[in-house]
């Protein structure tokens, strides 16, 4: 197994997460709901035979999805934590699985060069909401990628149609419009335990990753079903959740409606030839 250079050491706020991540939101209501949109997306997009790169994979619950299909994964966690859970996860598959987890921060997937080209990339449930300098992962993305390969990245999004409505019903405006702030704003994991937060407009997603890629569509995840600090009301009624989960296979891709989602699932393509970035494959 190719073992990439050691990552330079960085924080890693998601580790104090790790063990309860799952409980609190792979396995709620709302998670599986969101998380089942994005999974179209990565089946839609991701063929069996070809190895893809996660960036921020968390516990592995989506890199596993890939494998299971037949794709091979090479998953990659600045939380070790989050990695040692993954590869828990893997090892109590009943039969094997074509998954490679690795500690490595997203700032640093350069550090990848000798293990490319790889056929498409992904990133789920806003890890790239925490990487301050977009601009330059997408040209270490493209020399990573193969021409016309895919990626898909799943971003927290900026106007969220719920959040703004619920902190205002409960009068607290400046978290119901927390995500404008100029520079992000700081999220709290756990006591004491911070981290510095991103909501760029699609639009200046869509510049900051030219001309490397190219934007092809957006889909609302979570555009009817609520963010999942409502997990609560979810699981008080969970039927109309399901009726939510219903409305947002309809609204996810109608424009307005979209980009007013918890998240915001953008897919761009891998440019066949950009300048200054070399050809690769």
């Amino acid at each position: 197994m190719p073992v990439a250079l050691a990552s330079p050491a960085r924080d890693a706020p998601f580790d104090h997460v790790a063990d309860s991540y799952d409980a609190v939101f792979t396995n709620s209501l709302i998670g599986r709901a969101q998380r089942g949109s994005v999974w179209k997306e990565l089946d839609r997009c991701f063929r069996p035979g070809q190895r893809i790169l996660e960036l921020n994979c968390g516990t592995g619950v989506d890199a596993l999805h890939l494998a299971e299909r037949g794709v091979e994964v090479l998953a990659c966690d600045v939380a070790p934590r989050m990695i040692r859970v993954a590869r828990e996860r893997l090892k109590s598959l009943p039969r094997p699985a074509r998954v490679d987890f690795r500690i490595l921060a997203t700032e640093d997937i350069a550090l990848l060069a000798d293990e490319g080209p790889f056929d498409g990339v992904f990133s789920n449930f806003a890890g790239l909401n925490c990487v301050a300098d977009l601009s330059a992962l997408a040209r270490d993305l493209a020399k990573l990628l193969a021409p016309r390969a895919s990626a898909l990245l799943c971003m927290a999004g900026r106007t969220v149609a719920w959040e703004i409505i619920w902190y205002l019903a409960k009068g607290n405006p400046r978290k119901a419009l927390r995500r404008f702030e100029r520079g992000g704003t700081v999220g709290r994991l756990v006591d004491g335990v911070t981290v510095q937060v991103h909501y760029p407009p699609v639009a200046a997603m869509a510049r900051l990753f030219a001309p490397e890629f190219r934007l092809l569509r957006i889909k609302g995840i979570g555009v009817a079903v609520p963010p999942s600090y409502l997990e609560p009301l979810a699981q008080r009624y969970p039927r109309v959740l399901k009726t939510l989960a219903r409305a947002d296979r309809v609204l996810c891709r109608v424009p307005g409606f979209r980009s007013l989602a918890d998240h915001v699932l953008l897919e761009f393509q891998r440019e066949a030839c950009s300048a200054g970035v070399p050809l690769v494959g």
